[in-house]
């Protein structure tokens, strides 16, 4: 049989086969691996038909140059490049002035809290080792991202998608190199946001995603995107991993879909297979919020230490200093071989994955079903003959 046909809007903005993106998943294990989306999973997602998104929060700048350069060794096909943009990182203005080691930063209220969590769990506290920092630090103009956009720029990525935060100090750059620019939101106000300062396509991810997500429902949060920012296309993102998710996404106003969790447990997916296996073994109602991780509200694979930080009632640091906070507590985790507490991002369809595969047949199967609803399921169940 040949290839299945599924074509939208997305597919000519971006010059892919399928409307389907992967999510740029950086670091979703505690940082065990790096980023998700290395190039094993980004070429082949992109050889398969749809877009892969390299995860770039993960990466120095040259260490994500060298990514880059790598997916382009390994496909011919458009490909993205996913960073965070914080406002508030580290929790001060861009251009403050910061002490030479930030974690001077942390209440030691807090650090205690986290401590006594850890070793109520049967974990010992340990320092991770640390050399000074040589010299007095600033937070970077922007955000946390400034030598990576630069990168991003200067390899002239065909695609790039803030994963946080807004693109719009980057966008003219950006768009003169003819670079499409993506911006993830999780509300309204934040979509007319990227919407006004030009971005090609908004992503509108509901609070079913895994990783970083906000407060309202995919199903809720995508058509009033759509009205919000029309005529600037909308892609869905959250809750989607099959052909089922797509046709939904594309019934609600979008031109296409963001999935992450789906991919997370594919064969080239850079992760521990513990944290596949968490994933594959989890239900619809295994994942939490939690600021814990990074400061921001992040959707995990639930476990001991995320119910008893949450429990706890604990104020989270801003970003940046929160991931400065947890570096003991994962140094800790790591030497107790206590992995199972470490971040473990995924969405709420873990419930829906039950295997680890290739990439390109799970991208093959979500076309195929998707194709198959549109064009032979939808119509033997569904009559609908608009008013005349």
């Amino acid at each position: 049989m040949g290839r299945p046909v599924l074509r939208t809007e997305l597919c000519d903005l971006l010059g892919i086969e399928y409307p389907v993106i992967l999510a740029g998943m950086g670091p979703v294990a505690g940082g065990l691996t790096g980023p998700v989306a290395t190039a094993p999973l980004v070429a082949a997602v992109s050889n398969a038909g749809g877009l892969g998104v390299i995860g770039g929060a993960g990466f120095s700048a040259e260490r994500l140059r060298e990514e880059i350069r790598k997916v382009r060794s390994m496909t011919d096909k458009p490909f993205g490049v996913d960073l965070l943009l914080p406002s508030n990182y580290m929790g001060a203005a861009a251009g403050g002035e910061m002490p030479r080691d930030p974690r001077e930063l942390i209440p030691a209220a807090t650090r205690e809290a986290l401590k006594k969590i850890v070793e109520d769990l049967g974990v010992p506290w340990q320092e991770m080792p640390r050399e000074p920092a040589a010299e007095p630090r600033r937070p970077r103009a922007g955000g946390m991202s400034d030598e990576q956009m630069e990168v991003v720029i200067e390899e002239k990525v065909p695609v790039f998608a803030s994963g946080l935060g807004s693109p719009a100090p980057w966008i003219d750059r950006l768009k003169a190199n003819g670079t499409k620019v993506l911006a993830l939101v999780g509300n309204v106000k934040n979509a007319k946001r990227v919407a006004a300062a030009g971005v090609d396509i908004v992503v509108a991810q509901g609070t079913e995603a895994g990783g970083h997500t906000g407060r309202v429902a995919t199903m809720a949060l995508v058509p009033q995107v759509v009205d919000a920012v029309a005529p600037t296309p909308v892609v869905a993102a959250g809750g989607i991993a099959d052909g089922r998710g797509i046709v939904a996404a594309l019934a609600l106003g979008a031109i296409g879909v963001w999935c992450g969790t789906a991919f997370l447990v594919s064969e080239e997916a850079n992760q521990p297979d513990l944290q596949k296996q968490r994933i594959l073994a989890a239900t619809d109602e295994d994942t939490r919020v939690t600021r814990l991780y990074s400061g921001k509200t992040m959707r995990n694979i639930t476990n001991p230490l995320i119910e008893a930080w949450e429990a706890a009632g604990i104020q989270a640091l801003p970003m940046g200093l929160q991931g400065l906070l947890i570096q003991d507590l994962v140094y800790s985790c790591r030497k107790a071989g206590r992995e199972d507490l470490l971040m473990n991002a995924a969405g709420q369809v873990s419930g829906m994955l039950n295997r680890i595969r290739p990439a390109a047949d799970i991208l093959h199967d979500m076309v195929a079903q998707a194709a198959q609803i549109l064009a032979r399921d939808l119509p033997a169940r569904v009559t609908a003959i608009p008013e005349s």
